[in-house]
């Protein structure tokens, strides 16, 4: 699904800032880059790649705390960027590692999108974690089929393998992780979780689709996909014909491999606004395709219950398919978030 966006978007609270490297980082890290936000120049020996040879092609500072860098990637055969937000008491040389969100932003948006329209800022420094927020485009959260093919762009490689090995060995994040995503983002966190068993401690997803085979839902991703200006056949493949892999990236398929997670989803129902969304005709498209995505929600909720998996499902009345409602909901699941990676309060 793709984000609907809301009448007002909140503006950037800080600017842009000149980049900590005056030319190419290998060369500025080699000599030795500050830590983020905290006390003098620390040694940092340069960027370490990912097993595939992914690198981190530049760093800028945006606030004492948060930084944006660019990676070349070969699995999206681009370079894309990711924002990080690091704890208070992070340190360029530390020898410790501290605990990481993922969060993933919905469709037609990009890698700021969780810190232009929530206050995940606020939330983060709360605790003594990492949260990381990586592009992820229109790209659906997974290695495109390409008719067989494979090849680029492969998403699922980017956000499980690369920016999450370059994360570990360049930012010291550790082995104890959460997930959470919105719209496309919210189904990409719990099909990522569902895939790589025991990579997350706790998967949320704010009105994802995570039963993709139910009836007129490929119809839908398909749609929504071809009117990003995409192949909808070259990301999953063609429905029922490629069926097989289309299960094989289905959170409601994959379900059995979700026990031991913590679960968390949320989706509207009504096709009625709720608080905080904007006045708009009932025919919009953030009204009616919540419909869709909560009726969705419920049969994935059936689904966990008949596998007796533990999970906290809040399949509320009224809300469009907009940030009002996620940020209501990520607010709410925050604590536990935390509390699943063991995450401190500062």
């Amino acid at each position: 699904m793709h984000t609907t966006p809301t009448v007002r978007r909140r503006p950037h609270r800080v600017t842009w800032r000149r980049s900590l490297a005056s030319g190419a980082i290998t060369a500025v890290l080699a000599a030795g880059l500050g830590a983020v936000g905290t006390g003098p120049a620390q040694a940092f020996a340069g960027p370490v790649r990912a097993d595939d040879g992914a690198r981190i092609t530049a760093e800028k500072k945006i606030a004492s705390h948060e930084v944006d860098i660019a990676i070349d990637s070969p699995a999206l055969g681009k370079a894309v960027k990711t924002r990080i937000l690091l704890p208070k008491n992070w340190t360029r040389n530390a020898t410790a590692t501290w605990p990481v969100l993922y969060a993933y932003h919905g469709g037609q948006d990009d890698y700021t999108s969780w810190t232009r329209n929530t206050d995940i800022e606020a939330w983060a420094a709360k605790y003594n974690v990492i949260v990381v927020m990586p592009e992820g485009d229109n790209g659906s959260y997974t290695d495109w089929y390409n008719y067989g093919k494979g090849g680029t762009p492969r998403w699922e490689t980017f956000h499980t393998a690369e920016v999450r090995q370059l994360m570990e060995r360049n930012y010291h994040a550790g082995a104890l992780r959460a997930v959470i995503g919105n719209s496309s983002g919210g189904a990409g966190a719990m099909s990522y979780a569902a895939r790589h068993p025991g990579m997350f401690k706790y998967a949320a997803s704010l009105s994802g689709i995570l039963s993709m085979r139910s009836i007129g839902m490929p119809a839908l991703l398909m749609f929504t996909n071809a009117g990003n200006g995409q192949d909808p056949f070259a990301i999953w493949g063609v429905p029922w014909s490629d069926d097989a892999n289309w299960a094989a990236h289905d959170p409601y398929s994959l379900a059995p491999k979700l026990r031991g997670t913590g679960l968390y989803f949320s989706a509207g129902t009504t096709g009625r606004p709720g608080p905080g969304d904007p006045d708009v005709a009932p025919w919009d498209i953030g009204l009616l395709s919540e419909i869709a995505v909560g009726a969705n929600n419920k049969d994935f909720q059936k689904r966990l219950e008949q596998l007796n998996i533990p999970h906290t499902a809040h399949i509320y009345g009224d809300g469009r398919h907009n940030w009002p409602a996620w940020v209501r909901e990520a607010g709410a699941v925050w604590p536990t978030l935390m509390k699943s990676i063991g995450a401190r309060r500062v």
